[in-house]
């Protein structure tokens, strides 16, 4: 879930800041035509979304395995010890145990806070995943903008649209242009 939202937390990002307004290259005094573009559209229909997120979800799985191999192997086996051998060790020894746990649980937090934390690997990963596929979209975005003279193109899924004609809806025009790319 956590992967999902960092992907589609990144492509609106983008998505809001490049689609929200393309000017022609004309004087502001000429009318144009307004659009809108369906980004989830976008991201389910054209392959090389589905492409970044099968690599990037490959990532999380190897990440999510590296945790969880760290919670099973050496926290749940200090915390196993510690019940185990609680009554036969000294008060001393539990605590230097009970210290160690700690600091192996603390070292596990910081490992997920590295992996999926702000900032960290998986943020990084799908950033140098989308940021190609997103340059595409804003070139094709432009491209479109500039030859059909439209001086807004919005995304419908989150530019808060109340109505908006079938007609305007860029979305296959967008995918097409995407799909010649590949």
């Amino acid at each position: 879930m956590k992967r999902k939202v960092i992907v589609f937390s990144t492509i609106l990002f983008f998505l809001t800041g490049m689609f929200l307004l393309f000017w022609t290259s004309e004087t502001s005094s000429q009318e144009g035509k307004i659009g809108y573009v369906d980004s989830m559209k976008l991201r389910t229909e054209f392959g090389e979304f589905a492409d970044a997120q099968a690599e990037f979800d490959k990532d999380v799985k190897a990440w999510q395995e590296e945790i969880d191999q760290m919670q099973k192997n050496v926290i749940d086996s200090l915390v196993t010890d510690s019940v185990r051998y609680s009554l036969v060790l000294s008060e001393a020894k539990r605590k230097e145990k009970n210290e160690y746990l700690k600091s192996k649980r603390l070292e596990h937090q910081k490992l997920v806070n590295d992996i999926f934390g702000p900032g960290g690997k998986a943020e990084k990963r799908n950033a140098e995943l989308t940021k190609p596929i997103l340059d595409k979209i804003n070139q094709v975005l432009e491209k479109i903008a500039t030859e059909e003279n439209f001086v807004m193109i919005f995304d419908s899924v989150n530019a808060n649209i109340a109505y908006a004609k079938k007609d305007l809806d860029l979305t296959d025009l967008v995918l097409e242009e995407l799909n010649k790319l590949e």
